[in-house]
């Protein structure tokens, strides 16, 4: 049996977290703490991320802004680009400076662009410019996802990661759903001409994450990336084909659910209050179906849950453009509701299918006379270093969803209409590429080698 971790100035040395014995007579009780702060950094980290995605709903004559829709697009799409791109340095970070320490910073510096916010959106004639500045400040929220997800790998045991990964994601994801239910109560009680209530409701929120991340987190000494692991997996050509899917479902999750309130007000005239009353459930519904999407592709395979959803996907944006056609609000809404439902599903079975791509690769090592342990440790740093790829590029994913509702909405028409037509072709596109790469394959691991597969794909 290993030694107990030790604890000094926040860092806990020996932890491994395998061995049962050492688990079961405080490690899990360590794990779980921390976790539970790792789930509130996140979610508030998510929240300021898509803080634009309601505050761009009260912008209007009223308060002093005349912006029109394509630079509303605009900025609600900048923080998901700053974001998805700090998620490779983020997941990084962590490995040099600790997840206690990393994690007071990504949550402390989250007041910067929340006061700037508070400051600036109420102060009529201020140009774009500074909005778009701000919102990228904002993008740091974004980033907090790949940190977190990386900390909470090395606290808890293979057997129980799908679980606290799971539970990790969806508490950041439901961070989009609440800062609209934010912006719904801030319409309801105070009207539609104070949005610089939705970013106080913040400064106290961080303020206590950060004070709690730095009371009852700890830096663990077994958070570590395989050297080289991001550039053997940056040269692996499943890592960008299993990421190009994930712009599909995550892309999707985060791109509808910043600009779900801009396409309403766009395609139908709804008011700030109209709007906000129906934007928070899809994100609400789309986090909580991921766990359940993990759930799927455990039994069924990544691959086969995955094409399912995004088939549902295709059949929703079908809808859409006929709801959109018929001029029916209650269709369309509803529609855009069950595009979250599938993208969340998505969104579980597509990282799924990360650890079983590579535990196949592992095997068919095996068989050519590699060591079993080296394979299989490298299929887990490189699905680690996979993870944080893809989640890099399916959050870009979503800012293309903007751009492709911005050139939409200002081409003339006033319609979305192209832009779903073009979220149509690229589903079709995926589900192509999971029916030639993977569908196949994914059926012959889960029938043929299913504990092998199901062990690492909890990594």
């Amino acid at each position: 049996m290993a030694e107990a971790p030790k604890k000094r100035h926040h860092w806990l040395t020996g932890w491994n977290p395998e061995d049962e014995d050492a688990w079961h007579a405080g490690g899990r009780r360590v794990a779980r703490r921390n976790l539970v702060v790792s789930v509130l950094s996140e979610h508030v980290g998510f929240s300021v991320w898509t803080f634009w995605s309601v505050l761009v709903l009260f912008m209007n004559p009223d308060i002093g802004f005349t912006f029109d829709a394509g630079e509303k697009f605009l900025l609600v799409a900048v923080p998901t680009v700053v974001g998805s791109l700090l998620r490779l340095p983020y997941s990084y970070a962590v490995t040099r400076y600790g997840g206690r320490n990393w994690t007071v910073f990504a949550t402390g510096i989250l007041l910067v662009p929340t006061s700037l916010t508070l400051y600036f959106v109420q102060r009529p004639g201020t140009p774009l410019w500074v909005f778009l500045a701000i919102g990228a400040l904002g993008g740091v929220g974004g980033g907090t996802f790949a940190s977190s997800m990386t900390n909470v790998t090395a606290l808890f045991p293979r057997r129980h990661q799908g679980w606290a990964l799971g539970l990790n994601a969806g508490g950041g994801n439901v961070g989009v759903a609440v800062v609209q239910l934010v912006g719904l109560a801030v319409v309801s009680l105070a009207g539609h001409t104070h949005p610089s209530y939705v970013a106080a409701v913040y400064l106290p929120l961080i303020v206590f994450v950060t004070l709690l991340a730095a009371w009852k987190m700890d830096n663990v000494d077994a958070v570590r990336t395989s050297p080289g692991a991001r550039r053997e997996a940056a040269r692996d050509p499943d890592t960008w084909l299993i990421s190009a899917l994930y712009v599909g479902t995550f892309g999707s999750f985060i791109g509808y659910g910043v600009a779900f309130g801009l396409v309403l007000q766009n395609e139908f005239g709804a008011s700030p209050l109209e709007a906000v009353s129906y934007t928070f459930l899809g994100p609400l519904l789309g986090s909580a179906s991921r766990p359940f999407g993990g759930w799927l592709a455990d039994r069924s395979g990544g691959a086969r849950v995955t094409f399912v959803t995004l088939l549902g996907m295709g059949a929703g944006t079908l809808l859409l453009l006929v709801a959109a056609d018929l001029r029916s609000f209650g269709l369309f809404t509803a529609g855009f509701t069950g595009l979250f439902v599938l993208s969340g599903l998505g969104n579980g079975s597509a990282y799924k299918m990360i650890p079983a791509v590579f535990a196949r690769k592992a095997e068919a090592e095996v068989l050519s006379g590699c060591d079993a342990s080296a394979a299989f440790a490298r299929s887990r740093h490189l699905s680690g270093a996979v993870i944080a790829i893809a989640g890099t590029v399916g959050g870009l994913g979503g800012a293309a969803i903007n751009v492709a509702f911005k050139i939409s909405y200002t081409d003339g028409t006033g319609s979305g209409t192209p832009a779903f037509l073009t979220f149509l072709a690229y589903y079709a596109l995926c589900l192509a590429l999971i029916r030639v790469r993977y569908l196949r394959r994914d059926r012959a691991a889960t029938r043929h080698a299913p504990n092998t597969t199901k062990e690492v794909s909890s990594v």
